[in-house]
This record gives structure tokens, C-alpha cells and sequence, in this order.
């Protein structure tokens, strides 16, 4: 399956909050002013995954203070899991956030999400805390962090 990785634009907001919905309970997912909010952060980036005739998949939304850099959230629509389409827009959102000079990366992540945690794992996060209470359900979260190398040379949009 191909996917189009491209920056998020105004027009998939309807979109990309949807697919939020979808992907976490409603206790956790994030309301239109909330999802709108992070959207217009200040140094808040958005990579959006397209799928045949251009289908939102997926997006991953980060922002930057500095050299620091934080995933905010990262959604993929269920038939779309495991095909690699995570790692891409993690892959192209850490590119960008590295030629933006950031080198390093934070995340919370629920202490009982299982295929989460597996998932920065592999894509080389590490546990350094956890954020009691994080969630508004009352759940607790790990705080993962990663440090980023230097960009080489371009990235694709295609994966």
C-alpha cells in the first residue's frame, strides 16, 4: 500500500480531528478546540498521510521550543495499522523537526498501552518517568524521550 506524506493544510482539519476520534476513547481524544489549538501553535508542525485518491490515513502533529521537540499526537486509522505508515510520518515529522535544529524528542504515552510503548521503543525512545494522572480518564503516562542526529539529506514523500 503507497502512501503521500505532505503538510497539513487548513481544508483537513474535519479530517484530521475525525480520525482523532476514532483513534482514542472519547475520554482521552481531543476536542475540536483542543485539536485546533495544537494545530495553530506557533511552531507546530502537521504531516498528513494520504492514501489512494487522496484519503487521510493518518497525521502526526509536533511542535518545537528550541531544540526541543515534542510529538503531540499521532493518529492512523485502524486499517491502516502495521503497514508501515506510523513509522513514515514519525520518520518525516523527526526530518523536519532536525532541520528545524531540534535534537531532541519528548512524548507521553498511557502506562497501559502496550503496542504504543512497543512502537516508540523500536522507533528508539526511551522510558524516563511517569506523568501520574496524565490522562483526563486519570490514567498514567510515560514520558519517553529521543535524541535526533542530523538530517541526511532530503527526505521522501513517498512511502
Amino acid at each position: 500500500m503507497k502512501f503521500t506524506l505532505r503538510t497539513y493544510a487548513p481544508d483537513d482539519f474535519e479530517k484530521v480531528y475525525e480520525i482523532d476520534q476514532e483513534c482514542f476513547a472519547r475520554e482521552i481524544a481531543y476536542t475540536r478546540r483542543d485539536m485546533r489549538a495544537y494545530l495553530n501553535f506557533l511552531e507546530a508542525e502537521c504531516v498528513v498521510a494520504e492514501a489512494a485518491r487522496g484519503k487521510i490515513a493518518g497525521f502526526c502533529i509536533t511542535a518545537r521550543r528550541g531544540h526541543f521537540g515534542y510529538v503531540i499526537t499521532m493518529d492512523v486509522l485502524p486499517r491502516y495499522r502495521r503497514k508501515g505508515l506510523g513509522a513514515a510520518l514519525l520518520v518525516d515529522a523527526e526530518r523536519r523537526l532536525a532541520e528545524r535544529d531540534v535534537s531532541e524528542m519528548w512524548l507521553e504515552t498511557a502506562t497501559d498501552n502496550e503496542a504504543a510503548i512497543a512502537f516508540w521503543l523500536k522507533h528508539g525512545y526511551r522510558k524516563q518517568g511517569v506523568r501520574e494522572g496524565y490522562y483526563p480518564d486519570g490514567r498514567d503516562a510515560f514520558t519517553m524521550q529521543k535524541n535526533l542526529t542530523a538530517p541526511q539529506g532530503g527526505g521522501t514523500s513517498q512511502v
